[in-house]
């Protein structure tokens, strides 16, 4: 009787583990020898003692052990990849001998159905789409088990489906069609004045002596310029992974302001650097955010977006702000005079600076890190949420694309007009401050962070009309962020390189304006839900700091203060 339990189980091993090894299985004492046709509870014993020992041995060439009970999660049995069935096989002849019975059809489509069933159930939850989570613990729950994070981590260089092309090399025609394009509706209708770009460089050698004239078709041609850079660096973000895409948007539409920041050093015009650099936080947290709010806000009660990103940013914007104001607030409680025009700035405030500026770009980096490496899953999550949310999606994935090349060609002649127009445009501000009764303050704070952040403002406006939210949020604190971490400390730094006075001292009234509006945006963020009611509330604060900006007088020395000598070289104190 063990002879024919053995031969049960060796073929219940080779009948539902195709490769298992030839030698028969030990099994365990079966019933009394003196049965001559076992019973059915035996034959059904030594079934369940065959399965049992034939579970452990691999299967498949993933090497993947089978459990007890359970089949492989393929549709195709062991039986089908061997192009058998059980019902099809035919019985060993020591079968046959022992007189057992083979299984039941019914039981092996039983199992089967218990395995396709098993396998749909896995493919839903594999297809199923997530709500984004908001914390760590709640990725870390969530987050996949198949390796599939530290795949894409090993493709990054790898281009998404999002931003296939479909062409490599450059195609002038194409590059073209493309280019004039544009990301949005209202991106595209900024092509139009690509023909200002030449018209300004004509009036700026023929009649260098029209300097107003001059400075108006500069900055108008700055816009086109600016938003082939942002369409360039969109295109090419799409090729990248989510958290990578979204630095280097941010960073492609800073371009321009660090371009115009370096322009105004090399001029020694530190007043107005001083005003544009807290302008262009005003313009994007207070303008731009609006914008957003009040455009999303018009076609739903309200939108939505998650605290990782809110929290985050508004934390980091308001510890900005206030590091941002320690020389300002160190000179104005220690009764330190404001410096005037001509005279060398107190080297006590000039030294907080510099040492302000080095752990400002410390903090920037450790932001990045934090945002493209530890808390990557959380982002990612959140942005991969946010495509599923699109309204165009669809068509954004039928239109043409530019391909990698393409894309830094045109982010290289971009880059090339805008740094050309800047400079036009910055020798011109003398005479209009001048000649044009317009403060200091008014163009600092207003006129110089339009310009230089228009391609950004126009990618998130278009992504809160999209229903991204969590994009354009993204874009709006990631800019932010990047002028009070990154720009402003790193023009204070070239100054120190360059042996200039350039100093973190600012005006008080701006200074006091942009924390207070830094806490207006936190209270309207804290809520996680956002409307057209407090986008409006937004613009109207930026609306009434520029009418307050367009009354500031100039300091003395500075502006139409001071002479025409005077101006490109005084260095202001606050």
């Amino acid at each position: 009787m063990g002879s024919t339990a053995t031969r049960a189980g060796e073929y219940f091993v080779h009948i539902y583990s195709p490769g298992a090894p030839s030698t028969p299985l030990p099994l365990r004492p079966g019933p009394p020898a003196s049965l001559t046709r076992p019973s059915t509870w035996a034959v059904g014993l030594r079934r369940r003692q065959a399965f049992t020992q034939a579970s452990t041995v691999i299967v498949d060439r993933n090497t993947a052990a089978v459990e007890p009970n359970s089949f492989p999660a393929s549709r195709d049995t062991a039986e089908e990849r061997h192009g058998t069935t059980l019902s099809s096989t035919p019985r060993p002849p020591a079968i046959m001998a022992a007189g057992l019975p083979p299984p039941s059809p019914s039981r092996s489509r039983s199992r089967r159905s218990r395995g396709h069933r098993d396998d749909d159930i896995r493919t839903a939850r594999r297809a199923a789409t997530l709500p984004a989570p908001t914390t760590y613990n709640e990725y870390k729950v969530n987050r996949p088990r198949d390796g599939g994070e530290r795949k894409s981590k090993s493709r990054f260089l790898s281009v998404k489906p999002a931003g296939e092309s479909g062409r490599r090399g450059f195609h002038p025609w194409h590059f073209i069609r493309i280019g004039f394009r544009s990301a949005s509706k209202a991106s595209a209708v900024c092509n139009v004045l690509w023909p200002v770009v030449p018209a300004a460089l004509a009036v700026r050698y023929t009649l260098p002596e029209r300097h107003i004239l001059t400075f108006i078709l500069a900055y108008i041609a700055m816009v086109p310029c600016a938003n082939l850079i942002g369409f360039a660096g969109q295109e090419f973000a799409r090729k990248v992974p989510h958290v990578a895409g979204v630095l280097v948007e941010t960073t492609c539409g800073s371009v321009v302001e660090i371009i115009l920041f370096m322009v105004l050093l090399r001029s020694d015009l530190f007043y107005v650097i001083k005003a544009a650099i807290l302008g262009s936080i005003l313009a994007t947290m207070l303008l731009c955010l609006g914008l957003c709010f009040f455009v999303g806000g018009l076609h739903r009660e309200e939108q939505t977006f998650s605290d990782a990103i809110s929290e985050a940013g508004s934390g980091l914007l308001l510890t900005a702000g206030v590091v941002l104001g320690v020389p300002t607030f160190f000179r104005v409680s220690m009764a330190v005079e404001p410096t005037q025009a001509g005279l060398e700035p107190d080297s006590r405030v000039l030294g907080i600076s510099r040492v302000i500026s080095v752990l400002l770009i410390i903090s920037y980096c450790v932001f990045v890190f934090f945002q493209a490496r530890t808390h990557h899953g959380i982002y990612d999550a959140v942005f991969e949420h946010d495509e599923h949310h699109d309204r165009d999606k669809n068509k954004d994935l039928a239109k043409d694309k530019l391909t990698m090349t393409e894309c830094i060609i045109a982010l290289a002649i971009s880059i090339a007009l805008a740094t050309l127009i800047a400079i036009m445009l910055i020798q011109q501000i003398e005479f209009v401050i001048e000649d044009g009764h317009v403060s200091d303050a008014f163009m600092g704070l207003i006129l110089v962070p339009l310009v230089e952040k228009f391609a950004e403002h126009l990618t998130a406006i278009d992504e809160a009309w999209d229903n991204q939210t969590n994009f354009a949020l993204s874009h709006v604190l990631g800019a932010t962020l990047q002028t009070a971490l990154f720009n402003a400390p790193l023009t204070v730094i070239v100054g120190w390189g360059l042996n200039k006075g350039m100093n973190l001292d600012f005006d008080l009234f701006n200074l006091v304006m942009l924390i207070l509006s830094i806490l207006t945006v936190g209270r309207f963020l804290q809520d996680q839900k956002s409307n057209y009611l407090e986008g409006f509330l937004l613009v109207i604060l930026y609306v009434a700091i520029a009418v307050s900006a367009f009354h500031t007088p100039d300091p003395p020395g500075h502006g139409s203060n001071a002479g025409h000598s005077e101006g490109g070289s005084a260095e202001g104190g606050h």
